[in-house]
């Protein structure tokens, strides 16, 4: 499979290999890399059953997307590597599912991108006897993944920032100053601070050429893909048990689950639609249809690619470039309010038993709203949980009395850590910083 930016098409881009998409992030005129054409994995996707296991999933999709730079052995190993976990569906009635992504090894979804977009990054980097380096802003669950995908990659390093007092446990070992290829550091600033020192490296060219730099963020297309193989991975356990129409509900985030979500669907899952919470991006119109409002925008008129704090909202336009109405037709947003998450998180618990964290709260509100049209043929839907709930412990607790207990493995990751290295919020001391990791190489 080739790539191209949200900014060309099929007839005028310039495709390029999944490698260099990985590696550069951003396309030269400023788009994100998405999947150039459609890809047919029915073949695939129906002789999954119940039994086939995701790492096998991830493995063989691995393999028929990106045949041209991975052998089968190779995508097996980067499947195997990435993925010692699982996501898993949890049935909650006769039309309601779970599919839990946080079943990681720091519970967070994201474990699900990032382990995948390292495993990848190292094997691409082995093979082409390269190294990079990932500059990341971070907060708990995000560097907490990152750490733990990156650790131990010998081709890769890492340099997390964090803001004051939000840095997370990280093993010594695997810090830079003790051979390892972690480098966590406190900046006297805030988060936008932080993004904005990202964005302004990131605009230099040459030097993220020079330090070959990277970004482990959505807007690297090795963060999104993987999550579409999550997709898969439901409907090989729905398949045989459901015989009417099946929808996903996902709440909105920065759009990578559900930019997901569709290309599953552009790789022939079969998916009646997606069913969001509507945003200040993306609402539903006068007739209750799917709008996305930067589409009044033209794409060569927009500013670039946000290196630093991505949305993926520009990719889902991209999947509907040829038709657009199509678009109505497969993706439903619903308002949701504060009001409606904390309805939805109580009715959950006390119904089924279920504790949600906000964001599945929103996608069950969401498709509580649009309950019409995933019962008009017996259809079901599968509600995308993104987190473990106690990582929003307190908001719960508020919200249903329920007090989530993170798993002994997965707290570890969360325990504070008092910083060894500290910089103001200058781009200049970022620079140092790079320069000291090139250097100890």
């Amino acid at each position: 499979m080739k790539f191209i930016s949200t900014r060309s098409s099929q007839e005028n881009g310039s495709p390029v290999s999944f490698a260099e998409a990985v590696l550069n992030c951003i396309a030269d005129d400023g788009g994100m890399y998405v999947p150039a054409y459609e890809e047919d994995l029915s073949r695939w996707i129906l002789y999954m059953t119940e039994d086939t296991s995701f790492q096998s999933i991830a493995g063989a999709l691995t393999s028929s997307l990106i045949h041209e730079e991975f052998s089968p052995i190779i995508s097996e190993a980067i499947a195997m590597q990435a993925f010692p976990f699982s996501p898993e569906l949890k049935k909650l009635d006769e039309s309601h599912y779970v599919l839990e992504l946080f079943h990681g090894k720091t519970g967070c979804y994201k474990d699900f991108g990032i382990s995948y977009l390292a495993s990848c990054l190292e094997h691409i980097l082995l093979m082409q006897n390269k190294k990079a380096v990932v500059l990341a802003v971070t907060n708990g669950e995000t560097g907490a993944s990152i750490a733990n995908a990156f650790r131990g990659k010998k081709h890769l390093k890492a340099v997390l920032l964090y803001t004051k007092g939000t840095m997370r446990y990280i093993n010594d070992a695997d810090c830079v100053w003790n051979g390892g290829n972690i480098l966590p550091v406190e900046v006297d600033g805030t988060e936008a601070e932080c993004f904005n020192i990202v964005r302004s490296v990131y605009s230099d060219r040459a030097f993220v050429k020079k330090h070959n730099l990277t970004l482990a963020n959505t807007v690297n297309i090795g963060r999104v893909l993987p999550l579409s193989f999550c997709y898969m991975y439901a409907f090989s356990r729905l398949k045989a048990h459901v015989a009417g129409d099946i929808f996903y509900s996902v709440d909105a985030g920065n759009y990578g689950n559900l930019a997901a979500g569709l290309y599953s669907w552009k790789f022939s899952l079969p998916v009646n639609g997606f069913i969001t919470n509507c945003t200040n991006s993306l609402v539903a119109d006068s007739f209750d249809k799917c709008c996305v409002m930067d589409s009044m925008v033209p794409l060569h008129k927009r500013s670039v690619a946000d290196p630093a704090n991505p949305s993926n909202i520009e990719r889902i336009e991209q999947v509907f470039q040829a038709n657009p109405m199509l678009m109505k037709s497969l993706i439903f947003p619903a308002p949701v309010t504060t009001e409606d998450r904390i309805k939805a998180c109580k009715d959950a618990f006390i119904k089924y038993g279920y504790v949600m964290d906000p964001e599945t709260a929103a996608a069950y509100a969401a498709a509580e709203k649009r309950a019409s049209l995933i019962t008009a043929d017996d259809g079901v839907v599968v509600l995308v949980a993104r987190n473990h709930p106690a990582l929003s412990a307190e908001t719960i607790r508020k919200w249903c009395g329920e007090v989530p207990v993170l798993p002994a493995d997965m707290a570890q990751f969360y325990k504070s850590m008092e910083p060894v290295r500290r910089i103001a919020a200058d781009r200049s001391e970022i620079i140092k910083l790079l320069d000291e990791v090139e250097a100890a190489e």
